[in-house]
C-alpha cells in the first residue's frame, strides 16, 4: 500500500534563533519512499543536515523573527502487514548482550529505573520467557493508564505517569521502556507517524505516535503500549534512550506554537503518478 505522510508547523520566535529538528523520515525506511517534498523552511534557513549518535537525521535550522513555518510531505510503501510479532523467545544474560545496547539498560531523563526496579520484578520477575515478559509489561502498561490529552505535560516522567494513571502515548512509552530495562531487557523509544490503517478512524486530529523496541534474542522488535496491538503502516522518524533525545523540534530561545497539523493516511495507487524521490 502507499501511505500519505506530512506535517505542517508554525512558531513565533521574536529573535533569531537557533532550531534544530528530528522530522526526517528514518534512514531504514527512506527506501520506501516513493516521492517527496523536502523540508522546507519559511522565515528561516536550513544550515546543516547532520546524523546523530543514534543515527537520526537532524536539521539545524536559523531562524528569523516572526511566523517560522516548517513543513513537508511525502508518500512512502508499506507491506501492508501488522508490526511483526516476536517468537516465544529465552532470557538473554547481560553478559550475552552486544556492547552497543548496554546504554539501553540504563536509566535516563524519563526513564527512572532506580525507582520502579522493585515494581518491576514484583510485577514481571516471576514470568518465564523475554517474550512473555515484554508482552506482559505491555498488557500492564496499557491497562493502567488512561490516555488522556488533556493532563499531558512534557516533564511527565515513567515515574510519575505510573503513579498518576495516565498519560499519552509517550508516557505509555516511557513506563514500558522503564520496565523492560529494570528486568534487563534494552529498550528504546521511538516516534514517527501511525495513521489509523487497518482500526477505526480516531476523532482526535493526527498527531506524531511514540513506540518502543525491545532487543530479544539478537533482534529489535517493536510493542506499542498505548494501542496494544499491532499496527499497520508505521513510518520511523527517530530513536533514543527517551524523548529527551528525539524532540520534533528543539529551539534556542522561546517561541510559541501558532500551528501544528500532520497528516498520515492511506493513499490511493494513483495519488502520485509520476514517482520520483526527491534525495538530498
Amino acid at each position: 500500500m502507499l501511505i500519505r505522510y506530512g506535517f505542517n508547523i508554525e512558531i513565533d520566535i521574536s529573535q533569531p534563533t537557533h532550531i534544530i529538528t528530528l522530522m526526517d523520515v528514518s534512514t531504514d525506511r527512506r527506501i520506501n519512499v516513493v516521492n517527496e517534498q523536502p523540508i522546507h523552511v519559511a522565515s528561516g534557513e536550513i544550515a546543516e543536515l547532520y546524523t546523530d549518535v543514534f543515527g537520526n537525521t537532524c536539521r539545524r535550522i536559523r531562524g528569523f523573527p516572526g511566523t517560522v513555518q516548517i513543513l513537508s510531505e511525502g508518500v512512502i510503501e508499506d507491506s501492508g502487514h501488522p508490526d511483526e510479532a516476536p517468537p516465544t523467545l529465552y532470557d538473554v544474560s547481560i553478559d550475552d548482550l552486544p556492547n552497543d545496547v548496554l546504554h539501553f539498560l540504563l536509566a535516563s531523563r524519563y526513564c527512572e529505573t532506580d525507582l520502579l526496579t522493585s515494581t518491576a520484578w514484583n510485577l514481571f520477575g516471576g514470568i518465564e520467557g523475554a517474550t512473555a515478559k515484554v508482552q506482559a509489561i505491555n498488557d500492564y502498561v496499557h491497562g493502567r493508564l488512561r490516555f488522556d490529552y488533556g493532563t499531558a505535560r512534557p516533564t511527565r516522567t515513567a515515574w510519575e505517569a505510573f503513579n498518576e494513571g495516565r498519560g499519552v502515548c509517550r508516557d505509555f512509552t516511557h513506563l514500558a521502556v522503564t520496565f523492560c530495562r529494570c528486568l534487563n531487557i534494552p529498550a528504546r523509544y521511538c516516534n514517527g507517524y501511525l495513521g489509523d490503517i487497518g482500526v477505526p478512524p480516531d476523532p482526535a486530529p493526527m498527531d506524531f505516535n511514540a513506540w518502543y523496541e525491545a532487543y530479544l534474542n539478537g533482534k529489535w522488535y517493536t510493542f506499542d503500549a498505548r494501542h496494544n496491538i499491532p499496527r499497520i503502516g508505521r513510518i520511523l522518524i527517530a530513536r533514543g534512550r527517551d524523548a529527551m533525545d528525539i524532540p520534533m523540534l528543539h529551539t534556542f530561545g522561546p517561541h510559541y506554537l501558532r500551528k501544528f497539523s500532520v497528516i498520515t493516511e492511506e493513499a490511493p495507487p494513483d495519488h502520485w503518478p509520476h514517482i520520483q524521490v526527491v534525495r538530498e
